[in-house]
C-alpha cells in the first residue's frame, strides 16, 4: 500500500493535461478521447454488464497463475466481489471502450480475460473487430461466455490457456495485434515475456495498453525497460495504465497524463 501512495504522489506531480502536450498524436489523442465527455449510449450497456455481475450470489471456482504455468493459488470466490475488486473499474470501462472506438482496430488481443468487464468495453468500442481473450482460469471464462450470449457480444474468440504458452506457440499474424491490452499477470517477469513474444507483431499503428504499470517496484521496472525499448517511439502513463506507440513518424517522447 505504501509503494503505491508513493507512485501516486510522485505521478501527480509529473503528470500534466493537455495544455502540457506537444506532440499532435497526442495531443488529439488526450483530447478527443481521453478527455471526450460525450455519453455515449454504449455506456449504459456497460453499467448493465457490471450490474449484472454484482447482483450474482453464487461462487465459483478461480485458479490464479504466477509467472509461467505454475499455479499460483485456487480457491472459491464470489462472483460479485470478483466484478466488484478484481474487474475494470465503470470509469476504466468507459475510457477503454473510447480508445478502442478511437482508434477503430480491426483485430484485438487481450491478455486476461477475467468476468469479461473489459472485454466488453472492447467490443462496443468496435462491434465489428475480432477479438481474442485469454484467460487462464476456465470457470471464469466459462461465466464470461455466458455473459457475452446474454449482452449479445458476439465477436469474442475466448481461449482458456496459459498465456505465455499461447503466445509462444500460437503465431499471431501482425493483423490481430493493432490493440493489445495486457491484463493477465501483474509481474516483471511475465510483462516483459509477453512483450518480447508480441514485438514481432507490431505495426506502425500498433497500440499496447498496460493494466497496473505502478502496482510493485517489479512492475515499475518492467515499465521502464519497455519505454527505454528501442522500438517504442511513444509511452503514456496514465497511473494505473501506460500505453505504448510505435509509431516511426513520432520522435521518442514519454507522457504522463492524468485521465
Amino acid at each position: 500500500m505504501f509503494h503505491i501512495i508513493k507512485a501516486y504522489i510522485n505521478f501527480l506531480y509529473n503528470s500534466k493535461n493537455e495544455h502540457g502536450v506537444h506532440s499532435p498524436f497526442v495531443f488529439n489523442l488526450v483530447t478527443k478521447c481521453f478527455y471526450d465527455k460525450t455519453n455515449y449510449p454504449e455506456y449504459s450497456i456497460l453499467k448493465n454488464y457490471r450490474k449484472s455481475l454484482l447482483a450474482n450470489k453464487n461462487f465459483i471456482d478461480v485458479t490464479d497463475f504466477g509467472a509461467g504455468s505454475r499455479i499460483f493459488k485456487s480457491n472459491k470466490r464470489p462472483i460479485a466481489k470478483i466484478a466488484k475488486t478484481a474487474g475494470i473499474s465503470p470509469k476504466r470501462a468507459e475510457l477503454l471502450f473510447r480508445i478502442t472506438n478511437y482508434f477503430q482496430p480491426d483485430n484485438i488481443l487481450e491478455i486476461g480475460t477475467s468476468l469479461g468487464l473489459a472485454t466488453s468495453a472492447l467490443s462496443l468500442g468496435k462491434s465489428d473487430a475480432k477479438i481474442t481473450t485469454l484467460e487462464g482460469c476456465k470457470n471464469t471464462l466459462a461465466l464470461a461466455k455466458q455473459q457475452f450470449e446474454t449482452f449479445e457480444i458476439n465477436n469474442i474468440n475466448s481461449v482458456a490457456t496459459e498465456f505465455n504458452s499461447f503466445l509462444t506457440n500460437c503465431q499471431l499474424p501482425t493483423e490481430h495485434c493493432q490493440l493489445i491490452y495486457f491484463d493477465g499477470n501483474h509481474s516483471k517477469q511475465a510483462t516483459l515475456e509477453y512483450f518480447e513474444l508480441l514485438l514481432p507483431t507490431i505495426t506502425n499503428e500498433t497500440v499496447w495498453i498496460f493494466d497496473d504499470i505502478h502496482w510493485s517496484k517489479g512492475m515499475e521496472e518492467a515499465w521502464e525497460i519497455i519505454k527505454s525499448h528501442a522500438k517504442v517511439t511513444a509511452t503514456i502513463d496514465t497511473f494505473q495504465w501506460g500505453f505504448v506507440f510505435f509509431r516511426e513518424e513520432q520522435p521518442k517522447e514519454h507522457f504522463v497524463i492524468r485521465v
